[in-house]
């Protein structure tokens, strides 16, 4: 069996390795649930498919109808799965778009070097990292509504919730939905759990927001998701 060694080829692969690595290092370092090796195995994989798919198109072409591109075509569909696997739902919250919308870029770089694409891979890998690492700082400095969730121990009083809702607007912060669970009664007093998830607006800093509703009476206990 004849085993030619393309170094061509190895290049690309060994390539690939690199551009999902750089990415890959700007996601580990922010401590992401797909970092370095991940987007590195993101991108060799999906070079290794593109140049499986050029080989394939170069054996069957004019001998078949059949379209070997769609093999590369399937990894714009099929990263979706791993995408999803970062993206995680806590209340209002969702985190890991960023790293998802990451990995499927990386698939891209791949499949660039793996059709031979080297500036327009090595363009967007750069491009990627000042994305990621400048635009990143500019969120300091941006007024971006933030969705919080907070979960209240009060005394179940008639007033407290109209006293509750007065603190917030004052910090202008805005009720999306607010759910009442009774719990049983303690200390001869009726106590109830209080589920708020809202808008903070002006980004007003937690702790404050805490020590404010300790001000309130009826107010037990307080924690922020």
């Amino acid at each position: 069996m004849d085993f030619d060694v393309n170094f061509a080829l190895l290049g690309r692969l060994a390539m690939s390795c690199i551009l999902g690595g750089i990415i890959g290092y700007e996601r580990e370092s922010k401590s992401k649930s797909a970092g370095l090796r991940t987007n590195v195995l993101v991108c060799l994989g999906s070079c290794l498919i593109m140049i499986l798919s050029q080989d394939i198109y170069g054996d069957v072409e004019g001998k078949t109808n059949a379209d070997p591109a769609r093999l590369a075509a399937q990894v714009v569909s099929g990263i979706g799965f791993l995408g999803a696997g970062a993206i995680m739902k806590e209340g209002l919250n969702v985190t890991g778009l960023t790293t998802a919308a990451c990995l499927w870029v990386v698939a891209g770089v791949g499949l660039a070097v793996g059709a031979g694409n080297y500036s327009e891979a090595i363009a967007t890998t750069v491009f990627v990292f000042i994305v990621l690492a400048v635009l990143a700082r500019m969120d300091s400095f941006l007024a971006i509504d933030k969705h919080i969730s907070a979960q209240l121990l009060i005394n179940d009083e008639q007033d407290t919730l109209p006293i509750i809702f007065e603190k917030m607007k004052h910090h202008k912060i805005k009720i999306k939905k607010v759910k009442l669970k009774e719990t049983d009664k303690l200390a001869h007093k009726e106590q109830a759990i209080l589920l708020l998830e809202m808008i903070n607006t002006q980004n007003v800093n937690e702790s404050i927001l805490i020590a404010d509703l300790h001000s309130i009476d009826a107010v037990l206990d307080v924690e922020f998701d």
